[in-house]
């Protein structure tokens, strides 16, 4: 049956009405997604940007450094006096005592931390790993000074015991006790990604003979090394910026030595010192933090892009 014209015409102007009314409900949404949008990406731009402050700041106090001082000087000298009257800056005074402390730390937490990720992945039971794992993150919440004074007062005499001539402030008891501190770190996220491998690669390694500790080792490890490659990283990021520690028990003698068993200075505790000393603003003294801190950034830069370079290199083995 046909319909009568003012019927039709008001049957026209709802359908209008609904898709109008669909129109602008459609525009809100997009208006509602675009202002989600740029808040997601301004919160992911708070890193960059503050990233970037960063770089700016070391890098324009740097240049005022090096406007006194020779690169040259400060990349081959052998001595590091800023705050002397005969004053030297060879950054790799500090360095060394940066790279030693860091380097005996990563020997200590590097395979213990892998170890027991790999225990609690593959062979800790349900109950075991949901107790020792909240056990294990603990220590990454303890303060940094306090691991500093455990390691001056606890670990120096008992490694005294076994190496009667080391002394009172040394690397060796700084770096041991930061491998230490560093553990949770590499031994969660190692944990983590390994248990994000999916369970039928288990399944087929079981299938095929293979015992837990052989599935374990080559094929959940080889699947989950790109995580195990970030623990890494951030691990060696945590101990070639850890300050509190080698401020304590390290000494802070600007000591050109890669022996863990002496006394030195990392770049970071020499940048606290400075910092609370009272070296006027602006003064070549006070900018030395500005152009170690440089050299911090760029050092771990290398570290983190050697890493990667390792994961790729691995990804494409396995």
């Amino acid at each position: 049956m046909a319909l009568a014209p003012a019927e039709a015409a008001a049957n026209g102007s709802s359908a209008q009405a609904k898709l109008a009314e669909f129109a602008a409900l459609k525009k809100a949404r997009q208006r509602r997604e675009s202002l989600i949008e740029a808040v997601l990406l301004a919160a992911a731009s708070v890193s960059v940007f503050t990233t970037l402050g960063i770089v700016y700041i070391l890098v324009r106090e740097s240049i005022s450094f090096f406007a006194n001082v020779p690169v040259w000087d400060f990349l081959t000298d052998t001595q590091w006096t800023p705050l002397f009257d005969d004053a030297h800056f060879g950054i790799w005074v500090l360095m060394s005592g940066t790279i030693t402390s860091s380097v005996v730390a990563l020997l200590v937490a590097i395979p213990l931390g892998t170890v027991i990720a790999i225990y609690l992945s593959e062979f800790a039971g349900h109950r075991t790993r949901e107790t020792l794992k909240p056990l294990l993150e603990l220590l990454s919440g303890v303060p940094t000074i306090i691991y500093g004074f455990f390691a001056l007062l606890v670990v120096t005499p008992l490694l005294q015991k076994i190496f009667p001539e080391l002394p009172g402030f040394n690397v060796l008891s700084a770096g041991l006790v930061m491998g230490v501190m560093i553990i949770p770190y590499v031994a969660s996220l190692s944990e983590d990604a390994m248990r994000a491998v999916p369970m039928s690669l288990r399944e087929g390694a079981y299938a095929m003979g293979s015992t837990r500790f052989q599935t374990a080792v080559k094929v959940v490890v080889p699947a989950a090394l790109s995580g195990i490659a970030a623990a890494y990283i951030l691990g060696i990021s945590r101990a070639v910026g850890e300050t509190m520690i080698l401020a304590v028990a390290a000494g802070m003698q600007p000591n050109l030595t890669f022996n863990p068993m002496e006394s030195a200075a990392t770049i970071t505790s020499f940048i606290v010192q400075v910092a609370l000393g009272d070296l006027p603003h602006g003064s070549v003294g006070y900018q030395t933090i500005f152009a170690a801190g440089l050299s911090l950034m760029l050092l771990t830069l290398v570290f983190n892009m050697a890493g990667f370079y390792l994961r790729n290199k691995f990804r494409e083995a396995y």
